[in-house]
């Protein structure tokens, strides 16, 4: 089973279309923490999810880290916790999917902002770890079939100033994605192992 590369960015947005049910705010909370290592859990700043399928916080952080919990209103199971000086720049993709705009539209308004210097760019190798699973079972505060991968942020990087190719050639490596642009950033994404 292969991750594609947009569940990074849709993990972390929501849906305009979301209206049904939703975790408690304890649930979401312990859930969304998972994401990040275990000595920043304590302090992470948390956002979940309304009903309505707005992005509110759960608990105000008092590190450099911020999680969100899992998107309800699909199939996948996905919590991710990141830099806070990626927050600005996750927050602005949130604002523009509640507009409907999407994908590739949504990352070239964003880096437009960013060339422009209206939304301030992630510090270099800032990180993002993201989360998915099966399932979250709140009784035991465990991910069902977790898998967790990685990203830092290269504003602006290319495989010749990092020394990374922009596919990844062997199982677990890092590349770099979008390459040259504002939203450049390496993937670190191990082998998914088997699922029973």
């Amino acid at each position: 089973m292969r991750i594609p590369c947009f569940l990074l960015v849709a993990a972390l947005v929501p849906s305009t279309a979301i209206a049904q049910e939703v975790p408690d705010h304890d649930a979401q909370l312990a859930s969304a923490v998972l994401a990040a290592p275990e000595p920043l859990r304590e302090g992470a700043r948390v956002l979940g999810w309304t009903a309505s399928g707005a992005s509110v916080e759960l608990r105000a952080g008092s590190n450099e880290m911020v999680c969100i919990a899992d998107r309800p209103g699909d199939e996948d199971y996905s919590v991710a916790c990141y830099h806070v000086s990626v927050d600005p720049y996750m927050a602005r993709g949130r604002e523009l999917s509640a507009q409907g705009v999407e994908g590739r539209e949504r990352n070239a308004i964003r880096w437009r902002e960013m060339e422009e210097g209206t939304l301030p760019l992630p510090e270099p190798s800032a990180a993002l770890y993201i989360l998915h699973g099966s399932g979250f079972d709140a009784e035991a505060g465990e991910v069902a079939n977790r898998f967790l991968r990685y990203v830092l942020y290269m504003p602006g990087a290319t495989p010749e100033a990092v020394g990374l190719p922009t596919r990844p050639t062997e199982p677990g490596m890092p590349w770099l994605m979008f390459a040259g642009t504002p939203g450049a950033h390496v993937m670190i994404t191990p082998p998914v192992p088997d699922q029973p």
